[in-house]
């Protein structure tokens, strides 16, 4: 789902979170945006971004798997739940994987969690997975009631005033990175559905199962 200017000014008009913070509508895609010909390049999954990656697992392991992914979306919270804890248990804790997740919020609730998520870990990438894997489980709670009260909340416990969350939801140049970032996906790496994961460059669509990513990941580790 391609969402346009138009349909982000709505969503924010419907989520609450425009009074709260005063951006401008998400520049994430725009109505058609151009695509290279061609599949994207091993080079190009792995270029870095405006944000720095957040990645656990062995940063010198041979076998990469990049996540993009929406907090809103229901298929990224069930992967969430049921494949990447096998995976992380049989591929990611035994450092036999690098596993980077990449923010592509399909909506403003989602660029709100993800700023969020940003915010409360900073540079910590065990701290920012933990996140991740909370605003995922409690998705029908944050998107389907009330997204800026349950934001406060989660980043309360994760240790942020009430307003050090307001001025996170505010930060421009944070959601201007986001942005970016989403629009290379989109444009060069062909990203237009959550969750899209890549394998050493080498995209998969969908949700995957684990025996997929197993299948896959056991044949480029014998190598």
């Amino acid at each position: 789902m391609i969402i346009t200017r138009r349909a982000f000014t709505a969503a924010l008009s419907l989520t609450g979170l425009l009074a709260l913070t005063a951006l401008s509508p998400l520049p994430l895609i725009g109505q058609a945006a151009a695509q290279s010909a061609g599949s994207p390049t091993a080079a190009e999954v792995a270029k870095p971004g405006a944000l720095p990656d957040m990645a656990i697992g062995n940063p010198n392991a041979t076998v990469t798997i990049v996540e993009y992914a929406s907090l809103t979306c229901g298929h990224c919270a069930t992967f969430n739940e049921v494949v990447f804890p096998k995976l992380k248990a049989e591929y990611i804790d035994t450092n036999k994987v690098k596993y980077v997740f990449r923010e592509f919020p399909l909506d403003i609730k989602a660029a709100a969690g993800s700023m969020l998520t940003r915010c409360i870990a900073k540079d910590d990438a065990a701290k920012y997975f933990a996140v991740t894997d909370l605003l995922f489980r409690q998705q029908a709670e944050w998107v389907m009631k009330d997204t800026t009260a349950t934001l406060k909340r989660i980043g309360k416990q994760a240790g942020l005033s009430e307003q050090a969350v307001e001025a996170c939801l505010k930060d421009q140049p944070l959601l201007d990175k986001i942005a970016a970032d989403q629009k290379y996906a989109n444009e060069v790496l062909k990203v237009n559905a959550t969750p899209t994961f890549f394998i050493n460059g080498e995209m998969l669509r969908g949700g995957g199962s684990f025996e997929e990513f197993d299948k896959r990941l056991k044949e480029l580790l014998k190598n």
